[in-house]
């Protein structure tokens, strides 16, 4: 039922959103609270067990029945009577409860468009793979990521990251919706098919304010020019949106499929949890043998290297050493590359290297103004040196750039937003099944902590140890690049008082 709402009596309940309304007034309700009339609401009639809504309101935590007592008991109180004096929420002895009140269904709506941007704006969809292989199927993911990443370095324009357009793989194409959802005017699609050594591309702009297709071509050539075709069409989306005809400039291309397609799975599987970099870790490495000049693969092997120094309190001179020689060499191989400008600038403030990190995050935003993963790195340094509203701006660019991000853009705007104090919308930033499970449940923890919640803030401890054994908050103190002691003193303070371990 996601995107639903629900209506009962003067209320309605977004559970996507996290609200409950009275008569269009927000009503203030606990987050387990609302998990459980969720479920209530959802099933209303039905008879929920007590492990059933124990279930929904603490997911793999065991805690006691009283717990669920108390908030079934809060939200009757908070709900009121029904009509006629009766409840919302029936008790069945000894089974469970039911939502006793009548609900009516209700469409979700849709997100607000965002505003359009002063300069022309595009989104390129994922290719469809029309071929009847499906292992071609990353074929043409490849190809949609590399005219993304063309596109993004051309200056007059703003172009919407890969991870959000990919929120629309494989969905039937409405193409004005999908363009208000991003904030974009225009649209690229099309679709792809690889047999043998050739290969078939048909491509279309379309104004979805509009409607008109400005542009559409059909290519087949050999494999070999795969990447001559994806310039021309770069540089006929140029032409179209800007009136100039512009190629761009080259960029370092894989010369290796097996590599190229082993780097584009570990870029999306990239998380901050010890069991899946290892996963990746055997990726990486497997990418750089096949093909020693591909910078994408060095960067982010860089990356995972420094995750297991900074976050799982690995081997810190080993992997710190290790991983900011790898993006020196990312970018060495390819100096025009964005992402390896910002990853190597972001493991250098780690080193508290700040001048030659602000020269390489500068460079960054100068080769590629639309990479929101720079300005997500931005937030995350420019917080702890403690200026936390340009952090927030940060990220809020960020967000903008990629509607639809990696769980690591939840973690980053999380963590500025308990550096303000805003520990409620940290909270709620941080519980987001986008990145609820990663290593940002040690922020979810320090703001329940902030806000008198222990229980809760200790579960949360309890399961963010479970895939971080070995983290300390002296470790990670030691390892991040803070500029400022009174943020510094914040952050410590709220991951003792959660309990995490010193």
């Amino acid at each position: 039922m996601q995107g639903s709402r629900f209506a009962f009596g003067p209320f309605v309940l977004d559970p996507d959103a996290g609200t409950l309304t009275r008569n269009d007034a927000p009503v203030a309700i606990g987050y387990r609270g609302l998990k459980l009339l969720a479920a209530l609401v959802e099933r209303s009639g039905e008879i929920l067990s007590k492990a059933e809504l124990m279930d929904a309101a603490w997911p793999g935590i065991a805690v006691e029945e009283g717990n669920l007592t108390v908030q079934i008991a809060q939200l009757r109180k908070l709900l009121g009577p029904a009509a006629e004096d009766g409840e919302w929420i029936a008790t069945v002895p000894r089974v469970g409860y039911r939502f006793s009140g009548a609900v009516e269904q209700i469409s979700g709506v849709s997100r607000k468009p965002l505003p359009l941007p002063g300069k022309p704006s595009i989104a390129v969809l994922p290719f469809v793979n029309v071929s009847s292989d499906p292992e071609q199927e990353s074929f043409a993911d490849g190809l949609t990521e590399d005219l993304i990443t063309d596109l993004s370095r051309i200056s007059g324009l703003f172009v919407i990251a890969r991870n959000s357009a990919f929120a629309y793989k494989g969905k039937a194409t409405d193409v004005r919706a999908i363009a208000q959802d991003l904030g974009v005017r225009y649209l690229l699609e099309g679709s792809a098919r690889r047999a043998a050594e050739r290969v078939r591309i048909n491509a279309q702009l379309v104004d979805a304010v509009s409607g008109e297709h400005l542009w559409a071509e059909r290519f087949d050539r050999g494999l070999e020019d795969i990447f001559a075709v994806q310039d021309e069409v770069t540089a006929k989306i140029v032409e179209a949106l800007l009136g100039r005809l512009r190629a761009p400039s080259p960029r370092n291309r894989p010369k290796n499929t097996e590599a190229y397609e082993l780097c584009m799975r570990a870029r999306k599987l990239m998380d901050d949890s010890p069991q899946m970099a290892r996963e990746v870790h055997l990726m990486l490495t497997r990418a750089v043998s096949l093909d020693p000049e591909y910078a994408e693969a060095y960067r982010w092997l860089a990356m995972n290297h420094w995750m297991g120094w900074v976050h799982w309190g690995g081997p810190t001179e080993e992997n710190r050493n290790v991983a900011l020689e790898l993006a020196r060499k990312a970018v060495a191989i390819d100096p025009k590359d964005a992402g390896c400008h910002w990853v190597l600038a972001y493991l250098l403030a780690y080193e508290r290297n700040f001048g030659e990190a602000d020269a390489e995050f500068a460079r960054a935003i100068e080769l590629d103004p639309n990479e929101g993963d720079t300005f997500a790195a931005l937030s995350d340094i420019a917080v702890l040196a403690g200026r936390v509203e340009e952090g927030l701006e940060h990220i809020r660019k960020a967000f903008r750039l990629n509607p639809f991000p990696t769980s690591w853009y939840y973690l980053t705007l999380g963590q500025a937003q308990y550096a303000s104090r805003d520990y409620e919308a940290a909270v709620e930033t941080l519980r987001r099944d986008e990145t609820y499970r990663t290593s940002s449940r040690r922020f979810l923890a320090a703001s329940l902590a902030q806000l008198g919640q222990l229980e809760e803030a200790r579960a949360e401890v309890e399961l963010f140890l479970v895939g971080n054994p070995h983290f300390t908050t002296g470790h990670w103190a030691a390892t991040e690049p803070f500029r400022d002691a009174a943020t510094l003193e914040h952050f410590v303070e709220g991951y003792r008082k959660a309990g995490l371990p010193d």
